[in-house]
């Protein structure tokens, strides 16, 4: 599994609940993060988020992809796009062409029609996270990438 926004609440909460099943990336911004992240033995991968191309290093392998994107609109730097909407929909694309399985995006239902960018062949699910708390959110996207299909 690779978390796209690990250093959000919500990624932090996921993260915390999926530890030590298996290989878990996560993806983050923000170097204090990443570095308690490594500590506690999870993949780290530091970058921008909005560099499909880091996003897309970071997946190659996964057969999972969780994409918050609170990641994709709270006050982190950009450098390459700031539309929430355009950073999540390369990060959909990034992590369909490292050949991601699976996406399952946590967002507002603003962003929901993002996913039909992933194409055929690809599992795809949403997570409303309006008005859910971060335990919360993590125990849907544990309890979908459990399932055998989604």
């Amino acid at each position: 599994m690779l978390i796209v926004g690990a250093d959000t609440p919500a990624g932090t909460a996921l993260a915390e609940a999926v530890a030590g099943r298996g290989e878990v990336r996560v993806f983050v911004s923000d170097e204090a993060t990443a570095e308690a992240l490594r500590s506690a033995d999870f993949k780290v991968a530091l970058g921008d988020v909005s560099d499909a191309s880091h996003v897309g290093g970071a997946a190659i392998g996964a057969f999972c992809a969780v994409l918050l994107a609170e990641a994709a609109v709270d006050d982190r730097i950009r450098s390459f796009a700031s539309d929430p909407s355009t950073v999540i929909g390369s990060w959909v694309g990034a992590v369909v062409e490292a050949g991601v399985r699976r996406v399952i995006l946590v967002a507002g239902a603003d962003h929901e029609e993002l996913l039909a960018l992933s194409g055929p062949g690809v599992e795809t699910a949403f997570v409303d996270a309006r008005g859910i708390n971060a335990a919360a959110l993590a125990d849907r996207v544990v309890a979908l990438d459990e399932a055998r299909t989604l």
